[in-house]
């Protein structure tokens, strides 16, 4: 038996973003359930969310991230040879989204699949997308996170219609030439699955339901020895990163993370405050939202993290393209 030649590494060509044109402020909110714009700032650190419109579905989303991120990178879709599409929020579940956003993105019979860690499904499709190339299983690779969670959401309930929107987030990734120009640390990833019913969607006709305080202790105890985990075991101190992308979920979280992480450098990502709970979207939106405005500079350390429902976490240290 022979098996595939792998590259030494992997690395990230480019980004991409697609977020809804219909933007929903608090204020807006207020006019229709029990809220106002300084109980949810306080609590979530939410200003306004986009929301997809009625006949938008995840793979178009997913479909316009993509092309950016393709765009960006310098290659052809006939390039790639892989794409994932994370997500948790299909209208339906089969067919899954990737390979039908391929073919819209002309990208030509590539290994296709969808993967659901819920909030943390970046940073998961990221981990497989690396390992993937370094194994030889595949050369290029375009990872989209893309999720449509207006369509799950109780508007009628103030605890989760106030957090939860919609978007996608896209990476182009390939081979490094050499193993000191990998672009993609190691993951330090996990589950805390005895918590696994305080998110849910209990069934096919429900909302989402979240344990809002359980959520929030869980991930401000648990989550900062992950994030120097993943800094460690890609050999980059924290006082060395560029920037810190967790997982939009709540800006109270954010900041308890980054406190216990003390990246006194890095500038902490924010765009929950005008994009709301992306789920899976959250971090690729955020990290392309950073490189246009120049927030952070071309091959920087960042360190991502994504939690959510599951319990799901994962975690690596990335070079921006």
């Amino acid at each position: 038996m022979h098996l595939a030649a792998g590259a030494p590494a992997a690395r990230i060509l480019a980004f991409g973003g697609y977020r809804p044109a219909n933007v929903v402020t608090n204020d807006d909110l207020a006019a229709t359930i029990d809220t106002n714009d300084q109980w949810i700032r306080s609590r979530v650190g939410i200003a306004r969310r986009r929301i997809a419109g009625a006949d938008e579905t995840v793979a178009d989303m997913a479909v316009a991230a993509g092309g950016k991120a393709i765009a960006a990178s310098g290659i052809s879709a006939g390039d790639i040879d892989l794409v994932i599409v994370a997500t948790c929020t299909q209208e339906t579940q089969i067919p899954g989204a990737a390979a039908v956003v391929a073919h819209r993105l002309g990208v030509r019979a590539p290994g296709a699949y969808d993967i659901n860690a819920a909030c943390a499904g970046f940073c998961y499709a990221l981990a497989g997308a690396s390992d993937a190339i370094r194994a030889g299983s595949a050369q290029r690779a375009l990872i989209i996170g893309a999720e449509k969670l207006s369509a799950w959401v109780d508007w009628t309930d103030r605890s989760t219609c106030i957090i939860f929107a919609d978007g996608a987030g896209a990476a182009v990734v390939t081979a490094a030439d050499a193993a000191d120009e990998a672009g993609i640390g190691p993951v330090v990833w996990g589950s805390a699955g005895e918590h696994g019913d305080k998110i849910v969607i209990p069934d096919r006709t429900s909302f989402i339901f979240q344990e809002g305080q359980t959520i929030f202790r869980w991930a401000t105890s648990a989550l900062g020895p992950v994030a120097k985990a993943a800094c460690e075991r890609a050999g980059v101190a924290p006082a060395d990163l560029a920037a810190f992308v967790p997982h939009q979920a709540n800006l109270r979280i954010v900041e308890a993370i980054a406190r216990q992480l003390k990246a006194k450098n890095a500038i902490v990502a924010d765009d929950i405050v005008d994009s709301g709970n992306t789920s899976s979207a959250s971090i690729p939106l955020a990290l392309a939202r950073m490189i246009e405005k120049g927030d952070v500079g071309s091959g920087e350390p960042v360190l991502i993290i994504g939690f959510g429902a599951g319990l799901t976490y994962a975690a690596q240290v990335i070079m921006t393209p």
